[in-house]
């Protein structure tokens, strides 16, 4: 079956949302509310893409990562990213052996099925570039020798908004290459009263007790997600709004230009649409509904739009932009 183009029978729906249920009620056991972040993970590991947190610090983004790899069963690696991080001590190097004279290879720690890269903004672009490739290309490269990364393999990136002292800004192009975007929100007063809950009884600190469930089950639910259907109305739609943040098409806005500097890339669209695939699944559905899109319209595209001095001047965000867009192009 091609992708987009595959019926789903009741039976593959109801055994997927079983196993989604099943990765829900290992991540409620360790983060406390944070739903959409929990949405955001698993459409990025079933869209088989990567992510970019954003938040400051103590908002659970390592817990959650940690939490995501347990659930399907798969490796877990964190990397403290800071400025002397060199691109071997992410994707490996070569050890000299005294004793039989040859070389022995060392895999990095970017070999895992969810790797963490703990403030990204902290390395050097030298060593962003390196990761980047990773995560683009499925393999390192060490001594002259390719080596696959595991499948799956998804990288959750995240940076510190506030602290901009010894950063290294991720350039737009970089950027790009991350399928999402997700601005953490601080808890609400009811769910931080849960985590000291938690932690005065020792249930946060506790071992997961629920199994996982199997990397072969992380692939099933990701090949429904490439048989999910996906309409031509809802394509053009989503072409007409990557269109438009451009300045193009036929819904043009007014001023856009002046706010705008550079509108969203081909991987804007194929973002949206992948999204909106792994969003149907997770809602039962086996075909992508305009709400789909509009559903996952900032996280997908707040870091792919970028912004004239004038709009930064005058504080428009970009999700002002994106709203604005998404209200001028008429939903099928």
């Amino acid at each position: 079956m091609s992708r987009g183009q595959g019926n789903i029978s009741p039976e593959e729906l109801a055994r997927a949302k079983t196993l989604l249920e099943h990765i829900t009620s290992i991540f409620d056991t360790k983060v406390v509310g944070q739903s959409e972040l929990r949405v955001s993970l698993v459409s990025t590991l079933l869209a088989g893409g990567h992510i970019l947190l954003e938040s400051v610090p103590g908002l659970a983004k390592t817990t959650a990562a940690e939490t995501l790899a347990h659930a399907v069963g798969g490796s877990f690696h964190r990397i403290q990213c800071t400025p002397d991080l060199m691109p071997n001590d992410i994707v490996g190097t070569q050890i000299y052996n005294y004793g039989t004279g040859s070389f022995t290879t060392q895999l990095g720690p970017v070999h895992a099925n969810v790797v963490l890269l703990d403030e990204i903004n902290r390395s050097s672009a030298k060593t962003q570039s390196a990761m980047l490739e990773a995560m683009q290309e499925r393999q390192t490269s060490i001594g002259g020798t390719e080596y696959r990364l595991p499948d799956p393999f998804m990288v959750l990136a995240t940076q510190n908004p506030i602290e901009e002292e010894g950063t290294y800004v991720l350039p737009e192009a970089q950027m790009d290459r991350f399928l999402m975007k997700q601005v953490l929100n601080y808890p609400t007063g009811s769910e931080e009263l849960e985590i000291l809950n938690r932690v005065s009884t020792g249930a946060q600190d506790a071992e997961i007790s629920l199994p996982s469930i199997s990397i072969a089950d992380v692939k099933y639910l990701q090949g429904l997600v490439d048989r999910v259907y996906v309409d031509t109305s809802v394509k053009q739609y989503i072409v007409d709004i990557i269109s438009t943040t451009r300045g193009l098409g036929q819904y043009q806005i007014n001023g856009l230009t002046d706010q705008v500097r550079v509108g969203a890339s081909p991987r804007g669209s194929i973002a949206l649409m992948r999204v909106a695939q792994a969003l149907a699944i997770q809602a039962g559905r086996a075909f992508v509904v305009p709400d789909d899109v509009k559903h996952v319209r900032h996280r997908v595209l707040r870091h792919r739009i970028v912004r004239t001095f004038d709009a930064l001047a005058n504080n428009v965000s970009v999700e002002q932009i994106i709203d604005a867009v998404f209200d001028r192009v008429p939903s099928p």
